[in-house]
């Protein structure tokens, strides 16, 4: 379960105050993937770093009793002097996985060739998005977050594979997907909210929370 109790955020922007979730609660409950949809600059990015314990709430808990991913698309925990390898290796030995299975997971998944043995500095936008993604998917989180969709690459192969683990996961794994787009939800989630003026509205379906979304944007 991930719950927030109370939580409230807001930044400083230089001119005025962003509230981003003023005393809002929530509960995210293993076996319910949740949407929710939020305009551009309505803190989303801020929302889901918070779930991922990457950001503090100003006020209120946040409470976590399952293992809970970082953004499908974060790259601050990998470190980019280090080859994928290196980086694989490290990752699995903090959360206390395989070394060797998480390193041949992601070597099968990205499909870097040589380039899995260079420093991750020397990828381009899409490798480094190709080895993030497989990376979250070995680790097998019990909720996976994911920030505005799938990480972008053109790599036919690679979307397809990953895809097809996604589908699998289904069954097993929560998704909290945040997008200013319901289309991007349908495919993982069934109950669903907006985010809007620092509130949190829920819904028991995707087209309830679409239809108040679209009306107010």
């Amino acid at each position: 379960m991930l719950e927030f109790v109370e939580v409230s955020k807001s930044f400083w922007t230089g001119v005025r105050r962003k509230v981003i979730l003023d005393r809002v609660s929530f509960r995210v409950e293993l076996g319910n993937s949740l949407g929710i949809l939020a305009p551009n600059g309505t803190g989303k990015t801020t929302l889901i770093n918070m779930m991922a314990g990457l950001e503090k709430p100003d006020e209120g808990t946040i409470h976590r009793t399952c293992t809970v991913s970082f953004p499908i698309g974060y790259m601050g925990g990998v470190e980019s002097k280090h080859s994928a390898r290196e980086n694989a290796r490290f990752v699995a030995s903090i959360y206390g996985l395989d070394p060797d299975y998480i390193e041949a997971f992601c070597r099968w998944l990205c499909e870097l060739e040589e380039y899995f043995e260079m420093p991750i500095a020397t990828y381009s936008s899409g490798m480094k998005a190709r080895f993030s993604f497989a990376l979250q998917l070995a680790l097998d989180f019990d909720i996976i977050l994911i920030d505005e969709g799938m990480p972008a690459t053109t790599d036919v192969s690679f979307n397809r594979r990953a895809g097809s683990i996604l589908q699998q996961r289904l069954s097993r794994t929560t998704f909290v997907i945040v997008s200013h787009q319901a289309a991007t939800l349908e495919k993982f989630c069934r109950t669903a909210a907006v985010l809007r003026n620092g509130q949190l509205y829920h819904f028991d379906s995707l087209e309830e929370a679409a239809a108040l979304y679209d009306y107010t944007s």
